[in-house]
């Protein structure tokens, strides 16, 4: 999957970078206008560079729940074949307990606490001031994804993941296109790229054995098709708007575009694929 996902990434990357920018650039001129001080980060600070943390510390911060997962998901490929222990004890236990996101993420915060603050020389009274001003400049923004993902899980518990599915249950499209499909029509109605990934692999994956196609590319095809459409019920569309301070319009001009761009180059790469592998 990851050497298939680079070769049709190279091309997506390509076409949906700088390709893509030099045609936005001429129908969406306004959202290319470099501002000086974004809404969603407050106010902008200067900062002496040799009172800032080192570059490997703060990278170090920044990847450390990625390094806690990675550490459990090593672990679980080493002693368990790569499957999550049912009844962890131990070693294992405390494996699991570091990988679990929530956790990660607890670990995390107090981690960037002290590598940002306590060992930078700061005082608690100060970093505390810090995350309250913090909060204040994406509450906002978390209130709109929170009302976005209230709205995905309507349509979920509506039933429409069944009643798309019924669409396509005696096709005799090409699997990998079908799947594509199903996962842009879920990604559209549900706005959650990973809710219609999930969704359109169980719809798919019987489909997929009968036809004996390359679980890789399949993979490969999903993943491409829950990134389609990002429109204003995905988390992600009002992220991307905040904190770049677009407009609805300019955003769909440009993010919702972009994402499709890499949609589509990502099922055409994936078809010509299939024809080899």
């Amino acid at each position: 999957v990851l050497v298939y996902g680079l070769i049709v990434a190279v091309p997506a990357a390509i076409i949906a970078g700088p390709l893509f920018t030099k045609l936005a650039q001429k129908f969406a001129p306004d959202a290319f206008v470099i501002k000086r001080q974004l809404t969603a980060f407050g106010k902008e600070k200067q900062f002496v560079l040799s009172e800032t943390p080192s570059f490997g510390i703060s990278v170090l911060t920044s990847l450390f729940p990625v390094l806690l997962m990675g550490i459990t998901t090593t672990y679980t490929i080493i002693y368990n074949d790569g499957q999550p222990f049912k009844n962890p004890t131990g070693m294992a236990a405390f494996i699991t307990m570091i990988g679990n996101p929530v956790a990660a993420m607890i670990i995390s915060l107090v981690f960037a606490m002290w590598a940002m603050g306590w060992h930078q020389g700061r005082k608690t009274s100060d970093m505390m001031a810090t995350v309250e001003e913090a909060i204040k400049s994406i509450a906002m923004l978390l209130l709109i994804i929170g009302g976005g993902a209230a709205f995905k899980q309507i349509l979920i518990d509506g039933g429409i993941s069944g009643q798309i599915s019924q669409l396509f249950i005696h096709s005799a499209i090409s699997p990998l296109l079908l799947a594509w499909i199903i996962t842009v029509i879920l990604r559209v109605a549900l706005g959650s790229a990973t809710v219609a990934a999930l969704t359109a692999a169980g719809l798919v994956q019987p489909l997929m054995v009968a036809s004996h196609v390359s679980p890789a590319l399949m993979v490969l095809v999903i993943g491409a098709g829950s990134l389609a459409a990002s429109h204003v019920n995905d988390a992600g569309f009002w992220m991307f708007k905040e904190y770049f301070d677009l407009n609805v319009k300019q955003t769909l001009l440009i993010w919702t575009v972009l994402e499709t761009i890499i949609a589509v180059v990502g099922l055409v790469m994936v078809l010509i694929m299939s024809l080899f592998v």
